[in-house]
């Protein structure tokens, strides 16, 4: 559980008196935000600041307190941003700037200069916010009264998002073999990866996974046998398959948790040892919060399980075909899209696979859900990161597609099938997403600025023209960096 400490900015000028009340408005303040119920993680009230040395003192226990996803500053008076210099060129941890105020409006006959000297945020954030630019510190800066519910979501949203940033340099990813052979995207540098976002990538053999899976027992198994019944609807006949899949899964989890990894990736091309490429077994740990990517996809694992600590409804994705005549796309994998993002109770199924060379896989099949949803892919530009997010519409499929067993989902981009296809080959956007209805761009974009990466929003109103100049801009700002 995280928490994220809100940081009030004061001076000592203004007396005992008044700095009492600062602190029990701000007390106030962050004792509403925790009740509204729009925040996902807990604010906690630290301290006024009057001081520099205090404000030191305070990032760096924010610095090393694990618990602690970020800080919310806001300035109910002045507060001269100098003392702001040496703790702020220290901090290690996302920063939102919150400009709000404790008054609503202002009051006419109660106001006289003493009500001036309380209630200075106008003027004190904007102190505030000097030094923040002139220090070049990337920061999310919301502002808006904060008793008002959609100024709430803002900080929630960016909450997550900075929750996101915490689970990332913490993040582990399992590699069961490598990618597959001569596919560019899903390369990358792992050891830029890990300076950047903190991940861990390391390779474990496939046959040391086999192994795990030859000791799982007959109990282990009918225990995930009948936790898939109370979640999935099961097939008729014979159900070997499915029993194989619980066993991998079972073997597959025993692995991560043991090295503390919350993704991990395979690929059809190293199963060496195995029977059937893991489907259920994949779909089923993505339920549960892991990430995964196909073909030895490491960036992609690490985005999933990102993206869905941010959100649950979120799946690895790929686009696979496009229907021109109605302006969709479809997007489904050979086996693992996770059931988060079902409209209706998915069901287990068994089919050949048709790749892999293996024993037909039992697969969880099933339509996506309807509704606004964001597509989003990290790519390694060689010498910067860069986030690219595209705004989509998932529709109910307009098809059956009785012969095509496996989950699938449609979509229509904000800027329509071909100048969203456009611009997202201009960008350099990868065949692998991540498929988010609860992680919108906004968030995914302060999750960016958190990590220090470029940023790529395609939306209704992006055109490629437009795009193309400002991908060379961005880039050559990029590269400079």
């Amino acid at each position: 559980m995280y928490e994220f400490w809100f940081v009030v900015g004061s001076q000592e000028l203004y007396g005992e008196e008044t700095l009492k009340q600062v602190e029990k408005n701000s007390i106030e303040i962050v004792d509403a935000l925790n009740a509204g119920g729009l925040l996902p993680y807990p604010l906690v009230y630290k301290d006024t600041i009057k001081t520099a040395e205090g404000v030191t003192a305070l990032v760096k226990d924010a610095n090393y307190a694990d618990q602690c996803a970020g800080i919310v500053t806001f300035c109910h008076t002045f507060s001269p941003s100098k003392m702001w210099i040496n703790g702020l060129g220290l901090l290690q941890k996302p920063w939102c700037h919150f400009h709000t105020q404790f008054n609503f409006e202002i009051p006419n006959e109660g106001i006289d200069m003493d009500y001036m000297n309380l209630h200075q945020s106008a003027h004190g954030d904007r102190e505030h916010g000097y030094i923040g630019t002139r220090m070049h510190k990337g920061r999310k800066v919301i502002a808006g009264y904060w008793g008002d519910a959609e100024v709430q979501k803002k900080l929630g949203r960016w909450q997550k998002a900075a929750a996101g940033a915490a689970f990332s340099k913490s993040l582990k990813v399992m590699r069961f073999g490598d990618n597959m052979r001569e596919v560019a995207v899903t390369e990358g540098d792992k050891v830029e990866a890990q300076i950047r976002f903190g991940w861990q990538v390391n390779t474990f053999p496939v046959g040391a996974l086999v192994e795990v899976m030859n000791a799982v027992t007959a109990d282990e198994i009918s225990a995930q046998m009948a936790e898939y019944r109370s979640k999935y609807a099961f097939p008729e006949g014979d159900l070997s398959s499915v029993e194989y899949q619980a066993r991998e899964e079972i073997a597959i989890r025993k692995m991560l948790d043991s090295e503390s990894c919350m993704a991990f990736s395979n690929t059809f091309q190293d199963l060496y040892g195995m029977r059937q490429l893991p489907g259920l077994a994949s779909q089923d740990l993505m339920s549960l919060g892991y990430g995964y990517g196909g073909e030895g996809d490491w960036k992609i694992a690490a985005m999933t399980a990102i993206v869905k600590s941010m959100g649950a409804r979120s799946a690895f994705m790929e686009d696979y075909t496009n229907d021109l005549k109605n302006g969709l796309s479809l997007g489904a994998h050979m086996l693992e899209v996770c059931p988060s993002i079902a409209a209706d109770s998915p069901r287990i199924e068994v089919h050949p696979l048709g790749i892999g060379d293996r024993e037909p896989p039992a697969r969880l099949v099933f339509e996506g859900a309807a509704g606004d949803a964001t597509l989003s892919c990290l790519i390694d530009m060689g010498t910067h990161f860069r986030l690219i997010v595209q705004d989509v519409t998932c529709v109910k499929p307009i098809m059956n597609m009785p012969n095509l067993p496996v989950a699938r989902v449609m979509w229509k981009a904000a800027n329509g099938l071909e100048t969203g296809a456009e611009c997202w080959i201009l960008a350099g956007g990868a065949h692998h997403t991540v498929l988010s209805y609860d992680v919108d761009a906004g968030m995914l974009r302060d999750w960016a600025r958190i990590m220090n990466i470029e940023f790529v929003y395609i939306d209704k109103d992006t055109t490629p023209d437009r795009l193309e100049m400002d991908l060379k801009l961005s880039e050559l700002l990029w590269r400079n960096a």
